[in-house]
């Protein structure tokens, strides 16, 4: 295919070990808090969390990565070993959604367990002021303050870090996160501070993972059940792979851009493996859930690098399918699940794991409760413009609302924002890229999804 991804086909998972990972960061500071959260005398009543032994929690998200790009989805030369024996290890949804092909409002969906009219945070920037550049906006005033009531959004609702603390856990942050300080997501403990994408929390996983291992090993010493939000700036550009990964790629594809896209998923891969063998060598592996999403899709132009059409900031799968992989030794057991699911999912399923009960009103399922997930008719999201236009209008950015039910999916554009746009319905079985309209034929159809739609959210301008 142009864009350098494969259809599916079935191989068998393998293992390799991963390399240790280069590198330091500055976590003096953070390491000495932690020491200190940990010897002092707590609001938390952690007797009680250590007494039910709940699980700890390693949440790994990828980045700008698409459903097709691992070996147990079928990727012909993509290697992803580790990942993919985790995914025979795990509870393995093959056809995950996020709710939204955005970094920012994808990201915020995960941590809320709510789409992103619900949470409010529907854009990656704030409005920008006519006639300002990229680099003006991103140094004035207008900036922060956008980015500042973005983070607000974030503490009007439940996160999983702060539902968590009310069962012991720590939590660490590492890697992409937009709201300002990780604190405002409700973490106890984390690298960024409030650059856009993460500042010095992205020197996770492409420079070392050291911050993670020293946070597990204070938190695993004190007897605390922990939460990690591993969520490396990968394989999302800029795509600067190790060398020794990239010449492996280079015979496999005419497109360079290409070669060093699938090296950065074969690194990303390695990350995980770390990971997961620290948590071998600790003796935790048995203890800790692992949960994998990515948070949205990617598939390369071959020409430019960037993102091809029908993948990131799109409604169809190339931005927003998923595996979504839930691993516990001993608790989970193994099996593939085709069954549609959701990001918005893992939060009511972490927290029932933990122990912990979800608030009411999160629209998602527990994904180890075969009958919800059976229940349900269908997965629904919506994208939204990079650049919001009406911080306290969700539906003011809106282009596409989309839902998927069964092998059935429905896209409908906003008329707002998408004057000449039309509604596209897909037979995902028949054809898993989108390739054939049939609204025109299906009209019934279209019209009983459409009711789907609209009772899930109906946005009016």
């Amino acid at each position: 295919m142009k864009d350098g991804s494969s259809r599916t086909e079935r191989r068998r998972p393998v293992r390799r070990d991963g390399r240790e990972a280069g590198g330091t960061v500055r976590r003096a500071g953070w390491l000495a808090a932690l020491a200190l959260a940990m010897a002092v005398t707590s609001a938390v009543p952690v007797a009680a969390a250590v007494r039910t032994a709940p699980p700890n929690l390693l949440l790994i998200i990828s980045d700008d990565h698409a459903w097709t790009d691992y070996g147990f989805m079928g990727h012909p030369h993509i290697r992803t070993p580790r990942l993919d024996g985790l995914a025979a290890e795990s509870l393995c949804f093959t056809r995950g959604y996020v709710p939204t092909s955005l970094c920012n409002p994808s990201l915020a969906s995960i941590i809320t367990g709510r789409f992103p009219h619900q949470h409010r945070i529907v854009c990656n920037d704030p409005p920008r002021p006519a006639g300002m550049t990229g680099p003006e906006y991103y140094a004035s005033p207008e900036f922060r303050a956008g980015r500042e009531r973005l983070a607000s959004f974030l503490e009007a609702v439940p996160t999983l870090p702060r539902r968590l603390r009310e069962r012991g856990y720590l939590s660490f942050q590492s890697g992409k996160w937009w709201q300002n300080d990780f604190s405002r997501g409700g973490f106890t403990h984390g690298m960024t501070r409030g650059e856009r994408h993460g500042d010095e929390g992205l020197e996770i996983g492409r420079k070392t993972l050291r911050p993670v291992f020293d946070f597990i090993a204070e938190a695993t010493r004190a007897g605390r059940p922990w939460f990690v939000w591993y969520a490396p700036m990968m394989p999302h550009d800029p795509h600067t792979p190790p060398e020794r990964l990239l010449a492996r790629y280079r015979p496999l594809t005419n497109s360079i851009h290409v070669a060093r896209y699938w090296a950065m998923v074969e690194w990303f891969d390695e990350t995980c493996g770390q990971l997961l063998d620290f948590l071998d060598e600790r003796g935790l592996t048995r203890d800790t859930l692992v949960a994998y999403v990515a948070d949205n899709g990617w598939f390369t132009d071959p020409d430019t690098g960037r993102f091809a059409p029908k993948s990131k900031r799109s409604p169809y799968d190339g931005g927003l399918r998923t595996p979504i992989l839930l691993r516990q030794p001993g608790r989970i057991a193994p099996r593939q699940d085709t069954t549609p699911v959701s990001s918005v999912d893992l939060m009511p399923t972490l927290l029932r794991a933990a122990g912990v009960s979800p608030p009411a009103d999160l629209p998602g399922v527990n994904l180890l409760d075969r009958r919800a997930v059976r229940a349900r008719r269908a997965v629904f999201g919506a994208c939204f413009a990079h650049d919001g236009a009406d911080l306290d209008d969700p539906a003011s950015g809106l282009r596409w609302r989309w839902l998927v039910a069964g092998e059935w999916k429905l896209i409908a554009p906003a008329a707002w924002n998408e004057p000449a746009g039309e509604v596209e319905l897909y037979h995902l079985g028949r054809d898993p890229f989108e390739t054939r309209n049939l609204a025109a034929t299906e009209a019934r159809r279209v019209r009983q999804l459409q009711r789907q739609l609209d009772a899930w959210w109906r946005p009016r301008r």
